[in-house]
This record gives C-alpha cells, sequence and structure tokens, in this order.
C-alpha cells in the first residue's frame, strides 16, 4: 500500500523517443540543412575571432569598455581578458565566445520574432508560457539527449542545445516590452492612419527596446552557464578544460578554467548592461 500502483505507471518517455526518431527519419535532410546553416555561421565567427591578434582585442574591450561605462572599469576588464590569456586559455576563450555569439544571435533571431507574435496574440501566448516554463526549469542535461540524436556530437549540437536553453529571456521579455507600450500610444498612431506593421517598427519596438535588451543580456548569460555542459557533447572551449580538469582532478586547471569564465561572464554582463541601460536612459 506505501509503493505507487505499477498498474497506473506511464512510460511516456518512450514516446518522446519515438517522436525524436520519427523527426530523424523524416525530417532528417531538413535537420542536415539547419546542421550545415549553424556550422557555417559558427565557423565564421570563429574564424573572425581568431583572425583578430590578441591586442587588437584587448583594445577593442579597453575603448567599448570607455564608451559605454567608464575608463576605470574598461581599464579592469581589458586586464581581466589579459589575465585569461596568461593562463594559457586565450585560444579556448576564442573558441567559447563563437559559441556563445552563434547561440546569442540564433536566440535573437528566433526568441524577437516570437515574443512578438505573443504580444499580439494572446492564444498564442497561453500556449507558449507553459512550454518556456519547462525550457527554463527542465535539467539543461536533458538538452543534450535530443541534440545529440538529431545532430550527433560537436559543435552544431552544443549551439543547438545552448540556444534551447537560452532562448526564454528574450521571448518572455520581447513579450513584455511591446505589452508595456502605453496604448494611448498605439491608438494614438492608429488614429493617424499607422499600419499593424508601422506602429510596431515605429512606435512598440523603440518603446520597448530597453526590455528587449535586458532579455538579451539574460540570454546571453544564460548562453555562458551552458559552456561546460555543452562540452560534453564535442563543444571545446573554456568548458572543455573545466570536464577535462574534473576528470583528471587537476585542481589548477580547472581553477584557471573557472575563474576564467566568471572574469567572461563579468565582462559580457557588465558590458550589455551598460548597453541595455544606455536605451533606457539615454544621456
Amino acid at each position: 500500500m506505501n509503493q505507487f500502483p505499477e498498474i497506473l505507471k506511464i512510460d511516456i518517455g518512450q514516446y518522446i523517443e519515438l517522436f525524436i526518431r520519427w523527426l530523424m527519419h523524416n525530417f532528417g535532410g531538413f535537420f542536415h540543412v539547419i546542421s550545415f546553416s549553424i556550422l557555417w555561421f559558427l565557423l565564421q565567427m570563429q574564424n573572425l575571432l581568431f583572425l583578430m591578434p590578441w591586442w587588437l582585442v584587448l583594445l577593442i574591450i579597453f575603448v567599448v569598455g570607455w564608451k559605454v561605462i567608464d575608463l576605470k572599469s574598461s581599464i579592469i576588464y581589458t586586464f581581466l581578458v589579459f589575465l585569461i590569456g596568461t593562463f594559457g586559455l586565450w585560444d579556448s576563450m576564442m573558441l567559447t565566445l563563437a559559441i556563445v555569439v552563434t547561440s546569442v544571435v540564433i536566440s535573437m533571431l528566433l526568441g524577437i520574432p516570437l515574443g512578438i507574435l505573443m504580444a499580439y496574440n494572446d492564444t498564442f501566448n497561453a500556449l507558449m508560457r507553459p512550454i518556456l516554463d519547462s525550457m527554463q526549469t527542465m535539467p539543461s542535461f536533458v538538452y543534450l539527449i535530443p541534440a545529440l540524436l538529431l545532430f550527433g556530437m560537436g559543435k552544431v549540437p552544443a549551439v543547438f542545445a545552448t540556444m534551447i536553453y537560452a532562448i526564454p529571456p528574450v521571448i518572455r521579455l520581447t513579450d513584455l516590452g511591446i505589452r508595456s507600450v502605453p496604448k494611448e500610444m498605439v491608438e494614438a498612431a492608429h488614429a493617424f492612419g499607422s499600419s499593424n506593421w508601422q506602429t510596431l517598427v515605429k512606435i512598440q519596438l523603440p518603446q520597448a527596446l530597453p526590455t528587449i535588451m535586458t532579455g538579451i543580456n539574460q540570454t546571453i548569460m544564460m548562453a555562458l552557464a551552458m559552456v561546460v555542459i555543452a562540452s560534453m557533447i564535442g563543444a571545446k572551449g573554456l568548458g572543455l578544460d573545466v570536464l577535462e580538469a574534473i576528470q583528471h582532478i587537476d585542481i589548477g586547471q580547472g581553477f584557471e578554467a573557472g575563474v576564467s569564465i566568471v572574469f567572461l561572464a563579468i565582462i559580457i554582463d557588465r558590458l550589455s548592461q551598460s548597453v541595455a541601460t544606455r536605451f533606457k536612459y539615454p544621456k
């Protein structure tokens, strides 16, 4: 009586597995095209990052930090990136940045239109909310399974899993930003003869931009949080250095790779937050 009756057990996992295998069998070509496109963009981003000499990267961080925050912060952030280089992890940092940037760009291209659609369609909004809740609360390791089945091992499934984990904030905050635009402004635009598209582009999106930028900031941070997990399915970078340190119980390597991820997260977070604040409170 203390145990849950076996007769009531529902093995839903087998149906999910059958669905994934059905997708592979019937839409294999479609996923191959997606895989090729993601890999092409990732390699272009990776080549661009490796093309820049280390001193140019430091100079860019210094100038961007100075322009969007202040001189003191830019010096600190430049020094933190310099430290990552002194750890011998410069190439790993570039690989990590390539995966994060690719994941964030895809998340923006998909997330912002979905957020707009949620803001305009209450039925779609009600449908998407539980899906987004599941994406944010489900253990991130679970994303690796369908990613592996659909794309195999390597960088593409790493980007796919990272994107699935990181996309909810930009969708939610795009929806919130557009819904937060005063109705009077929208009604006034319609009264002057603006179409829905013109109202969206000229009124709602500019007004919602600070909120959308905050969503992009959160998406970037969640993408960075996936770098170690993504390394388990073939993504190289700082996450792989952490994983190798765990496997070999190498405290030194683990500390250097771990603190490098922390430095990278702090820098990207502060810079993107400052950009979002400038949109909210323009000088």
